[in-house]
């Protein structure tokens, strides 16, 4: 069965797009910690990052990059951090994270509650920057 990850990148599930090329897709978490929390994937489903082909693993980490600039672009912090936990959805992913101080890293923080407007403000914030 396709992972949740697999099924937006199909179109079967909506999502607030941000960024996609060929083999990589990114999108806003529906549960973000701070505006601006982005996910970023493989096409291809794979469960475990470090399953990830060499070559696959380097090129989501420059495509995740260039996310994380437009990110720092369209919301101004002191850093885009990254994260990898993966248990949740059985899809490799890295959470991209604006950040003000490393509390904004803290996945135990209550997550905002946007409204569909303000995820696609975000979103075309975000592409634009891209």
């Amino acid at each position: 069965m396709a992972s949740i990850f697999s099924r937006i990148v199909a179109g079967e599930i909506p999502s607030y797009k941000v960024a996609e090329d060929d083999r990589f897709f990114a999108f806003l978490d529906i549960n973000p910690l701070v505006k601006g929390h982005t996910l970023v994937i493989p096409k291809r489903e794979v469960d475990y990052i470090f399953d990830l082909p060499d070559e696959e693993l380097a090129a989501l980490h420059v495509f995740a990059k260039k996310v994380a600039l437009a990110i720092g672009k369209a919301f101004p912090c002191k850093k885009v951090g990254m994260a990898v936990l993966g248990l949740e959805v059985p899809h490799a992913h890295i959470h991209l994270i604006p950040m003000q101080s490393e509390k904004d890293m803290l996945f135990s923080n209550p997550k905002l509650t946007l409204t569909d407007e303000e995820f696609k403000a975000v979103a075309e914030a975000i592409r634009t920057a891209f």
